[in-house]
């Protein structure tokens, strides 16, 4: 049982799980931001590995990327940066990225690093569910880690049911089928989705992401599932405040007013 199932056996509900995109907007302070997020209260923490075309990502995550990777931020300098981790941050933590640089690092090497720095799961939007069925999932569990999967208001039950039964800690609802950022749309249609993944009583526990910016979205989500993640909102604080690491705290507790 890695940290996020015991996340999810002794908190079920008003989880929040922040986004930020590794080596931005400073190279150096990754851990720095995860520390921070944990003492704000912070449940658990997707950190991104940039990748030059994020075709998920709206243009504030998409610029955050750009940046981090001008700066020297690589996959190999995110795991020496992370060999600290542990030390410093107890809360679960999810590398989230694309499938090419994973796949160029090689995807055995890239989850025994996972292992060794204390990563409990990952996120790739554009993996394969049956490439990673045919050809990852061993490799993924020798390691333990999780490989979480996107579901959206058009993903159908069939499918639904088999990333619930793939799934080994949580599904991460998208809010739509839109790209980062696009704000959470606090309408029927959305009451309509969120009751209809609730009322299937999946396995696993539901998280929902993509437009959760405040505390009114984060609610809306809360109410029919496990908990939310927020991502561009932040990214986006983080690259317009000068004095972030000390705004981190008011961030979190705006996020649950």
């Amino acid at each position: 049982m890695n940290r996020l199932n015991k996340l999810f056996n002794t908190k079920n509900k008003n989880l929040l799980s922040v986004y930020f995109t590794a080596g931005y907007p400073d190279l150096n302070n990754t851990v720095a931001v995860a520390e921070a997020l944990e003492q704000a209260g912070a449940d658990f923490l997707e950190i991104g590995f940039p990748y030059s075309d994020p075709v998920a990502d709206g243009p504030t995550i998409q610029h955050s990327s750009q940046a981090a990777l001008e700066a020297g931020m690589t996959l190999n300098m995110l795991f020496e940066q992370l060999g600290e981790l542990r030390q410093r941050v107890t809360i679960p933590i999810i590398l989230m990225g694309y499938a090419n640089p994973m796949v160029q690092y090689g995807v055995e090497r890239f989850c025994q690093k996972a292992a060794e720095v204390g990563v409990d799961g990952v996120i790739v939007p554009d993996l394969p569910m049956y490439e990673y069925e045919m050809l990852y999932q061993d490799v993924f569990a020798k390691h333990g880690i999780s490989n979480i999967f996107l579901v959206t208001p058009q993903t159908s039950e069939e499918r639904i049911r088999k990333i619930d039964g793939l799934s080994n800690s949580f599904v991460y609802l998208l809010s739509s089928a839109s790209i980062t950022g696009t704000a959470l749309q606090l309408n029927d249609q959305v009451d309509t989705y969120f009751s209809r993944i609730k009322a299937m009583a999946l396995k696993n526990p539901t998280i929902v992401g993509f437009g959760i910016a405040d505390s009114l979205a984060f609610k809306k989500a809360c109410e029919y599932n496990n908990g939310a993640i927020v991502g561009s909102a932040f990214v986006k604080f983080l690259g317009s405040t000068p004095d972030y690491m000390n705004g981190i705290e008011d961030f979190v507790k705006q996020l649950r007013a």
